[in-house]
């Protein structure tokens, strides 16, 4: 789990170097730390760089999580929460479902082995959606949209990958089974979220200090998600709903006006650093995966994952088409293509037991899938922007 110093100093410096060269040349940043990582892992170094489950999962997640929270205004959230809600649940499922019976169809995949990789894959990676999204300039209720959505189903997904994972290691988990324990992952998750918030934000009202402040939030990104993992809930719901409390707290004033800008600028970096080790550590793994099987498993498995998003975006759009939450057609295809994966498919393909059936192929397609999110797709979200017209003239929200 743990980086040697002299790797997270490298690591700061390709991050700082990569973020500038992004910059000047307008190009995304995360494809730019993906192809530096390639580059790294081609060069002689007295030490090694290790992407693991508890390093993503348990260091790295929940600041990007608790970050992406923190900066969405409720005031926005609320008018579109009908349609992020079922984009990330109903959409989600839909997403897993076709990407798996894809694979067992067509490409003979056991059918344990095809609902565990749709259920990781399907959920969006909020920080690379916002930071292409940002980069391209994208419409803020189409940034909205996309982040909102991609922020919540990562607890659709992984709540569904546990119970799948459950059944393929043999688990009797009948139907009561099964609610039971979406229910304890769902509501405790939440629970766990606004209790450490509150307690925090308790904490936090007793002082001024700034770099104190900081702190509080730091405790309640990491503490949420412990807690509700310790309890058997959804530790990622836990860091989100923390986020979000703790941001659009109105009941207790909490945190000073100052520290507020404090936390903001300690949050974008935390993310920023966090981002930027995972994109890295994508890049060396990549240069070392065995794509000899490459058209056998590889191809197939991006085309039905793009499938499945399909049909996750344009049916649950078309049920809100005659309501005031319309989305517009050109806003669909955007939700279709900039659905980005990124950390959460990892850590949690990284982290399958060994039993489980064909996971180096699980693995193998989950880095492509990945890989593909940043490369093609990241690098072609400006071009799409700029031929559908959706790029912002405004960096503020109308706010109603």
């Amino acid at each position: 789990m743990t980086l040697s110093v002299q790797a997270g100093v490298l690591l700061l410096l390709i991050a700082a170097v990569v973020a500038m060269l992004a910059q000047r040349f307008r190009l995304p940043y995360s494809a730019g730390l993906v192809a530096s990582g390639i580059v790294l892992s081609l060069i002689p170094l007295p030490f090694t760089f290790a992407l693991t489950k508890e390093l993503i999962y348990t260091l790295l997640l929940p600041p990007l999580l608790f970050e992406a929270a923190f900066q969405l205004e409720w005031r926005q959230l609320r008018k579109n929460l009908p349609v992020v809600a079922v984009l990330a649940t109903v959409g989600v499922l839909l997403s897993a479902l076709i990407t798996a019976t894809g694979l067992h169809f067509l490409m003979n995949w056991k059918w344990a082995s095809a609902l565990i990789f749709g259920a990781l894959i399907a959920a969006t990676d909020p920080v690379s959606v916002l930071a292409t999204l940002k980069e391209a300039g994208a419409q803020w209720r189409l940034r909205l949209l996309l982040e909102a959505e991609s922020l919540l189903n990562d607890g659709t997904a992984a709540i569904a990958f546990v119970l799948v994972v459950a059944l393929a290691q043999g688990g009797d988990l009948s139907i009561i089974g099964a609610i039971k324990t979406v229910a304890i992952a769902i509501a405790g998750g939440i629970l766990c979220g606004i209790l450490v918030a509150f307690a925090v934000l308790l904490l936090a009202g007793r002082t001024q200090d700034h770099l104190i402040e900081i702190t509080f939030t730091a405790i309640a990104a990491y503490g949420s998600f412990l807690l509700a993992d310790h309890f058997g809930a959804s530790g990622i719901l836990a860091t989100i709903t923390a986020g979000l409390v703790m941001s659009n707290q109105t009941c207790l004033s909490g945190i000073s006006p100052q520290g507020k800008d404090a936390i903001d600028a300690f949050w974008e970096y935390a993310a920023f650093l966090a981002n930027s080790i995972i994109f890295i550590l994508i890049g060396v793994h990549e240069a070392h995966q065995n794509y000899a099987a490459i058209g056998f498993v590889v191809i197939p498995a991006i085309a039905l994952v793009m499938l499945g998003r399909a049909v996750a975006v344009f049916p649950c759009c078309a049920a809100f088409w005659r309501t005031s939450l319309r989305v517009t057609a050109k806003h669909q295809v955007v939700l279709f293509w900039c659905g980005l994966r990124g950390a959460l498919a990892l850590a949690l393909a990284m982290g399958l037991p060994p039993e489980i059936p064909m996971r180096e192929e699980i693995i193998l397609a989950t880095f492509a899938t990945v890989a593909f999110s940043v490369f093609i797709q990241g690098l072609t979200t400006a071009p799409l922007l700029r031929k559908l017209g959706e790029l912002s003239h405004c960096e503020t929200p109308p706010y109603e």
